[in-house]
């Protein structure tokens, strides 16, 4: 293992310390994929034999891992990433017979009504999940009593006033889709579509994140200006939403 790729065997989530971590760094989007998973399943329940949607997979690491870490199906489901791509990784990766690439913009979804049992989404459902009536759609896919779980980025609430310097300089569309818990849980609360489980900052999700720009950035692979603000912000106000809720 390249040294600087140490930092990536983390002993709290033992089940991604297991994946090689020049893999993960080679196929990134967004924070540490697996971290985030693994994450999202300390507050959430994949059972053997599940049928799950894995929304806005990237180039389906999560998928792999969901499908060998807890014995389910999984329906690797993304529109920008090809999905010939993506077959090779789980392929490669020992998981053909679990995991399925599929290409699909998440408004147009081509499954049939209460096929799946549990959907995820990870560091991607900000972008295309925000609208008062995308539950409604999303939840038409998953069966009653079956569970959606998300991970994405956030903010822990919105500035009072004036954005700080730090992410002033960032500032930009992307980071207006980074949404506190507490207003996803309004928005499907008053649904009445689902029970909420969860909704909540992933613990060390920030420094998490921070430490995995930083040692992408030793390999050539990272992103200061994330890097930068992440650092200055100190947990203050950023970090990783965590989402866990079950269909009614």
């Amino acid at each position: 293992m390249p040294s600087a790729l140490e930092a990536l065997v983390v002993d709290r989530y033992p089940r991604s310390s297991t994946y090689d971590p020049q893999w993960i760094v080679d196929n990134l989007m967004g924070p540490h994929p697996l971290w985030s998973a693994e994450g999202l399943m300390q507050a959430m329940t994949l059972e053997p034999g599940m049928r799950v949607l894995d929304l806005g997979c990237g180039t389906a690491l999560t998928s792999i891992f969901f499908a060998r870490e807890y014995d389910v199906e999984v329906w690797a489901t993304d529109l920008w990433v090809d999905p010939t791509e993506n077959w090779h990784r789980i392929q490669q990766a020992g998981a053909a017979d679990r995991v399925h690439p599929i290409q699909s913009d998440a408004h147009k979804l081509p499954f049939a009504h209460d096929f799946f049992d549990a959907i995820v989404s990870i560091g991607a459902f900000n972008y295309f999940g925000t609208g008062a009536d995308y539950l409604a759609y999303l939840t038409q896919f998953l069966h009653p009593g079956g569970t959606l779980g998300v991970i994405a980025p956030g903010i822990r609430t919105a500035p009072a006033a004036a954005l700080p310097p730090y992410l002033e300089n960032r500032w930009g569309p992307d980071l207006c889709t980074w949404l506190p818990p507490d207003w996803w849980h309004q928005l499907w609360h008053r649904t009445n579509l689902v029970t909420i489980q969860t909704a909540d900052f992933l613990p060390n999700g920030w420094s998490d994140w921070l430490l995995w720009l930083k040692t992408c950035a030793k390999v050539g692979r990272g992103y200061k200006p994330d890097e930068q603000m992440l650092e200055t912000d100190q947990g203050n106000l950023l970090g990783l939403t965590r989402l866990v809720a079950q269909l009614n």
